[in-house]
């Protein structure tokens, strides 16, 4: 069995330790450089206190969210190709879950001296009567949970959120809160979460970890086009993978003209339902390929069989937007890095597409600019994109879940009519220059167990 405080653990800069440049990779790209290292080698002055910052977590073991979150806030972490100071300390951890064995919990409370509390009031309150910390990281995903009858794991990121604004009441202070994924399985659930947020001015950010990534073909739709229609491809389960497909998609087209609308109607689509629509013209075939060959290099033969990958069952989500807009989440193949685009604009035939890459050791170091986009939030009170965005994909996943059970039929979403406008985030996107050092050959830090060990 590996040693679980590896991870932690500030790694020997001594040369009799057989300290390499690649270790130094090793070790900033997977966070695993002590605190105190963070706080004098790297980081630049500072004229105010970093903020700090409470972990709630549903559980932490070995690729979780928590793991692939927490890291980039323990030490430097590559950002752009440039090792980055987290600017913020976790001071605090809230566990949910505690799996025998697998937990990941007490080595990170012993490499890096955290407390844990039993409850997420205790966390926010370090172990005080009121709120002692300036941010709060929220992570309700991976973990042991029911799911609905519809198939959604009952995550539980409203009730945390309920017991971390109970506190913020209580102590007659609001700080920043980021949600991991979407906001809840339930859209009531979601929408209370949100004007909960406004009524009480607590800096509220969610979402996914895919717009941020290095995009391949760099494709930067310019605002203000007309978006005729457009695709967002991933290579995972349903629910899980469409969550991420709608934000990518969300993330790209909510520039076009007017600002976003809203959503109008969802349709499930499965199996050779999905194909007799694209024959129809209900989505495009030729985008789709598009959107495929920007991953792959060259165009796939027939969508339905990607070389190297065993079949599944292929879906599609029809999201018809209040201002015309057509859109698609496709489910090809299985491979858990697949997050691909394509659209047309302004009434003319060419097609403009990307993919996605997440770097190398699958999608853990996506999640290296959502750390630094969550930080930018702590630090300065505000999100880099509109929490609408993930309130509008939340309440459009939920539809569609809720359009399995009718799948070919258009279901009204008369409650998506959300409008926002953009910001622009670039600033907080991977731009590739990560990529030039942390290589796939650079060995990923290991685990808490054997049986995770890559």
């Amino acid at each position: 069995m590996s040693d679980p405080t590896r991870l932690f653990r500030s790694p020997s800069t001594s040369n009799q330790g057989g300290f390499s440049r690649r270790h130094m990779l090793q070790t900033i790209a997977g966070g695993a450089i002590a605190a105190p290292l963070a706080a004098t080698a790297w980081a630049a002055p500072v004229a105010k206190p970093r903020p700090r910052v409470a972990a709630i977590y549903t559980h932490c073991t070995y690729r979780s969210h928590a793991h692939v979150i927490l890291e980039n806030f323990l030490g430097p972490y590559l950002f752009n190709g440039v090792p980055t100071d987290p600017g913020v300390d976790i001071v605090s951890i809230y566990a949910d879950q505690r799996p025998e064995k697998q937990d990941m919990t007490p080595a990170l409370s012993k490499a890096y001296k955290l407390p844990v509390f039993e409850t997420i009031n205790d966390a926010l309150c370090v172990g005080g009567k009121t709120l002692a910390v300036d941010a709060v990281l929220s992570i309700g995903e991976h973990g042991n949970y029911p799911r609905t009858e519809l198939g959604q794991v009952k995550y539980p990121r409203k009730r945390f959120f309920d017991e971390i604004v109970a506190t913020m009441k209580r102590s007659g202070r609001f700080v920043p809160v980021f949600n991991d994924k979407h906001l809840s399985y339930r859209w009531d659930w979601a929408l209370e979460m949100y004007q909960t947020a406004k009524k009480y001015k607590i800096p509220f950010m969610a979402g996914s970890s895919v717009p941020l990534a290095t995009r391949r073909p760099n494709l930067e739709l310019p605002p203000g086009q007309v978006i005729d229609e457009a695709i967002s491809i991933h290579g995972g389960p349903l629910e899980s993978y469409d969550f991420h497909g709608l934000e990518l998609l969300q993330s790209m087209i909510e520039s076009r003209r007017g600002g976003e609308t809203g959503v109008a109607s969802v349709e499930f689509l499965s199996g050779e339902a999905v194909w007799k629509a694209a024959q129809q013209g209900r989505w495009s075939i030729e985008l789709a390929h598009a959107a495929m060959k920007a991953e792959l290099g060259k165009p796939l033969e027939d969508l339905r069989t990607v070389p190297g990958e065993p079949k599944r069952p292929v879906h599609a989500l029809l999201i018809t937007y209040r201002d015309g807009t057509r859109a698609t989440i496709l489910r090809i193949g299985q491979d858990s890095t697949r997050w691909n685009f394509a659209c047309r604009m302004n009434g003319k035939p060419s097609i403009h597409s990307t993919a996605f890459y997440v770097g190398p050791w699958d999608n853990r170091n996506l999640f290296k600019a959502l750390s630094h986009s969550i930080q930018h939030h702590f630090t300065t009170r505000r999100s880099p994109y509109p929490i609408e965005r993930t309130l509008l994909v939340t309440g459009t996943l939920e539809a569609v879940m809720r359009a399995t059970r009718q799948p070919g039929k258009p279901l009204p979403t008369p409650e998506l009519g959300i409008a926002y406008q953009p910001t622009d985030f670039r600033a907080m996107r991977e731009m590739g220059a990560t990529w030039t050092l942390l290589t796939p050959d650079v060995p990923q830090p290991p685990g808490v167990h054997k049986l995770n060990h890559p």
